[in-house]
C-alpha cells in the first residue's frame, strides 16, 4: 500500500474565464499589495501542492505561472464554460490519485484550507469541500476515480453536478476561511476579507 506521501495529488487552478462582470482582465489585476488576483491563487495552490496545473484563455498569461513553477494549458473552447476548463485541465494533468480543483478568481483562500482538502483525499475521500458557516466553498478535492467524468464535463456546471450527485460521498471541512466562499467579481470585491 502507498503511504500518503506517495499520492499524487495535483492542483488544478481554472483561469480561463471571461470576467465579464468585471469590466477588464480581472485574473491580471492587482491585489491591494500588488500581487495580480490569478497569481495569488496559484502561489496558494502551489504552496500545498508539488504540482499545479493552471488552465487559461491565451498564451499571454503563460509567463506569470511559469513564474511561480505552475504549468499551463490553453483551454481553446474556454468560452464553453467551467466545466470545458476543468476538462481540459484534467487532460492536460493526466491521471492521477486525486485533484484540488481551485478558481482563480478567490485569491483569499488560505493556504491551509488547500492543505486540509490535500489531507482529506490523502486519508481516502472520494470528493472533499471545505464548508465556510455551513457553505460550500473552493477549492474542492476529486478523487481520481472521477477522471472519466471530468474529463467529459461540459458547458458553465464545472463539479458542481458531480458533487451534487455524489453528496453522501462528499467529506465536508469546516474550515475558518472566509476566502473559501469569496470570489472576486467585480472592483469592490477587491478589499482584503476580515479575518476570522
Amino acid at each position: 500500500m502507498r503511504s500518503q506521501a506517495d499520492l499524487n495529488v495535483v492542483g488544478l487552478l481554472l483561469a480561463a474565464g471571461s470576467a465579464s462582470r468585471f469590466g477588464s482582465d480581472k485574473l491580471r489585476h492587482p491585489l491591494p499589495h500588488g500581487v495580480p488576483i490569478a497569481v495569488q491563487a496559484a502561489r496558494h495552490l502551489r504552496a500545498e501542492l508539488s504540482r499545479v496545473v493552471v488552465v487559461i484563455r491565451s498564451t499571454d498569461a503563460r509567463d506569470a505561472f511559469a513564474a511561480e513553477r505552475c504549468e499551463t494549458v490553453v483551454c481553446e473552447n474556454a468560452d464553453e464554460g467551467m466545466g470545458a476548463s476543468l476538462a481540459c485541465a484534467v487532460r492536460a494533468a493526466g491521471r492521477a490519485d486525486a485533484y484540488v480543483v481551485a478558481l482563480a478568481d478567490m485569491p483569499y483562500v488560505r493556504p491551509a484550507t488547500i492543505a486540509a482538502v490535500r489531507e482529506a483525499l490523502e486519508h481516502g475521500a472520494g470528493l472533499a469541500a471545505p464548508y465556510f458557516r455551513a457553505r460550500r466553498g473552493h477549492p474542492v478535492g476529486i478523487a481520481g476515480a472521477y477522471y472519466e467524468e471530468l474529463v467529459s464535463l461540459r458547458g458553465d456546471e464545472g463539479a458542481r453536478h458531480l458533487l451534487s450527485a455524489n453528496e453522501a460521498r462528499l467529506v465536508k471541512i469546516p474550515v475558518g476561511d472566509p476566502g473559501v466562499v469569496r470570489d472576486i467579481d467585480r472592483p469592490e470585491d477587491l478589499a482584503p476579507p476580515i479575518r476570522t
